[in-house]
């Protein structure tokens, strides 16, 4: 049985960012995990046609930085900023009062964002299209970007199978265990009349040489 480790989670430290930053006494810790955990199941759930990509969360004294990086920041914005109130009024019930600040990043390049594109892949699967079409499909629009390589599993009951399998297609390579190598990760899942089928997405985008600022704001970017 093969030994796997979230691409992420290993190059944290080293050329990512950690998406939730805060200090808390032991009495706290345990609140603060499960009051992010439920922030983010909460906006996910809630705004998920906004193609949100990850929530970084942000802890000072008594207020909460949320930044949502989403693929349409209008949906989340809303008319002359009336959505980000609702937002900002349900978190704060979410975090009993406390002072919340919400800030809305637009990614701009969809196509190379590895959770987006296996949300686009599970669409497609609940919509019944061939898990191999829409697959290769979203293999071309990412490798078109430019990107040194591309690799996409699919899980399950592929086409209604008896038994559950999983196949792999990628273009390019990915260098798993080069930790300055740059790979976005993601995970969907599809929900079809077979059962649930588990997406993954993994794109290489170079490797990080030199310094690279560890800070949330930019995401770990130079």
């Amino acid at each position: 049985m093969g030994q796997k480790v979230n691409p992420h989670g290993l190059r944290v430290g080293v050329i990512d960012a950690w998406d939730t930053q805060w200090y808390a006494d032991k009495k706290d810790f345990a609140k603060y995990i499960k009051e992010d955990n439920e922030i983010r199941k909460f906006l996910k759930k809630k705004y998920y046609d906004a193609a949100i990509s990850k929530i970084t969360i942000v802890r000072a004294a008594n207020k909460v930085e949320v930044s949502i990086y989403t693929g349409r920041p209008g949906v989340l914005i809303g008319k002359q900023g009336a959505e980000v109130e609702v937002i900002k009024k349900s978190l704060s019930n979410l975090t009993k009062g406390k002072a919340v600040i919400i800030n809305v990043k637009k990614i701009e390049k969809v196509d190379q964002d590895a959770q987006l594109v296996a949300e686009a892949v599970a669409a497609q699967l609940e919509k019944r299209v061939s898990y191999r079409r829409a697959v290769k499909q979203q293999i071309s629009k990412v490798s078109k970007t430019g990107v040194k390589g591309v690799k996409i599993t699919v899980s399950g009951r592929l086409d209604g199978r008896e038994i559950a399998g999983s196949e792999s297609y990628h273009d390019g390579s990915i260098p798993l265990q080069t930790i300055r190598a740059d790979i976005d990760y993601g995970f969907a899942e599809a929900h079809t009349t077979f059962g649930v089928l588990g997406i993954k997405c993994w794109i290489y985008k170079g490797e990080v040489i030199g310094s690279r600022k560890l800070t949330i704001s930019d995401g770990g970017e130079e």
